[in-house]
């Protein structure tokens, strides 16, 4: 036993079982895609070391997971842990002692760096475990995002549409040859995702901008998960739009988009989002992230999603932490910018 699993009281266990591990993410009420396997095998194409690490007490009970990407830069580690760490319920009371247990397996150097993105995954004593145990929050201007509260009905939500943003959803449903449909059967899926990375790849050199999302890397990862919802827009036989959404049991998130120019003047977009909106209340979802805004660089998708609705919310900052004080300040300052 180590000197911090004295101190604490608990132990980190590697899970090689995926399955399992995958069982465990969904049955919190926080889980996520970040947290769930594939998308450390697609960080794992990428480059990174995954580790999946769960947290137990001496009960053997769980009380906290996360996975970890871990890549190597020279003589220094960059340790990033998406849509976690989770707690259960069980260890929702002791989020120091689980930072700071995953902290000691980790074993930093002094040029180690350790990420933490919830990706608003966050609970309160997740929050708390970060501060306790030393992590500083960096935040910045794009991360932000549009909510929508799902609770209040779709009457509700149809109301405070800016009325030009209703008067082109309803153009568009009277519009007999635009249909939308959300793709089950796995070779629909693969067919629609190719069929977006080529319109996304025509997008990012239309519109000049650049991201480090592989679509090679990440199709059959995509296509083969239910946690990810692809929506088809079609306008009588042309495909013009495809829309990715990813859900949990909480929230259900805007994930990407692309759409060919036909879809600029038919609406497709709008028919797209309402639908979204209605099979997240479908699934039980209490709220419907837009997946982002960047009002500064990217005015035109910011003004569509303004036009359904205006409640703004923080993404959460990256919390980062490094043995010394320089270094994490430093670090912050470039994730600043």
């Amino acid at each position: 036993m180590t000197g911090t699993e004295r101190e604490t009281g608990l132990r980190i266990v590697a899970v090689d079982d995926v399955p399992s591990w995958d069982e465990v993410v969904w049955a919190q009420a926080r889980g996520s895609i970040f947290s769930a396997s594939g998308w450390g095998v697609y960080k794992a194409r990428r480059g990174a070391r995954i580790e999946r690490l769960s947290v137990v007490d001496e009960s053997g009970d769980l009380v906290g997971l996360a996975q970890v990407q871990v890549r190597r830069r020279g003589p220094a580690r960059q340790i990033y842990i998406q849509g976690g760490p989770l707690l259960t319920d069980r260890g929702e009371r002791h989020g120091e002692a689980v930072v700071r247990s995953l902290l000691a397996h980790l074993a930093l150097g002094p040029l180690d760096l350790v990420v933490v993105d919830f990706n608003r995954a966050e609970s309160r004593g997740e929050l708390l475990g970060v501060l306790a145990a030393g992590f500083r929050p960096v935040t910045t201007a794009s991360r932000h995002t549009l909510e929508i509260d799902l609770t209040q009905g779709l009457d509700a939500i149809k109301a405070e549409m800016d009325p030009r943003w209703r008067q082109r959803l309803r153009k568009a449903e009277r519009n007999a040859g635009l249909t939308a449909r959300f793709l089950d059967d796995p070779a629909e899926r693969l067919a629609a995702f190719d069929a977006f990375a080529a319109m996304y790849t025509a997008l990012k050199a239309r519109k000049g901008f650049s991201n480090d999302f592989d679509c090679a890397a990440y199709r059959d990862l995509l296509a083969g998960d239910p946690h990810h919802l692809i929506l088809e827009v079609r306008e009588g036989e042309e495909r013009c739009l495809v829309r990715i959404a990813h859900l949990s049991r909480l929230r259900f998130s805007d994930f990407f988009s692309a759409s060919t120019e036909r879809a600029k003047a038919n609406g497709a977009a709008h028919i797209a989002v309402w639908s979204f909106i209605r099979r997240a209340g479908e699934e039980g979802c209490r709220v419907f992230d837009f997946g982002g805004i960047d009002p500064a660089n990217n005015r035109g998708v910011y003004d569509f999603k303004r036009g359904l609705t205006r409640n703004v919310a923080s993404s959460g900052p990256l919390w980062i932490y490094g043995r010394h004080r320089l270094l994490t300040a430093a670090a912050g300052a470039v994730l600043a910018r």
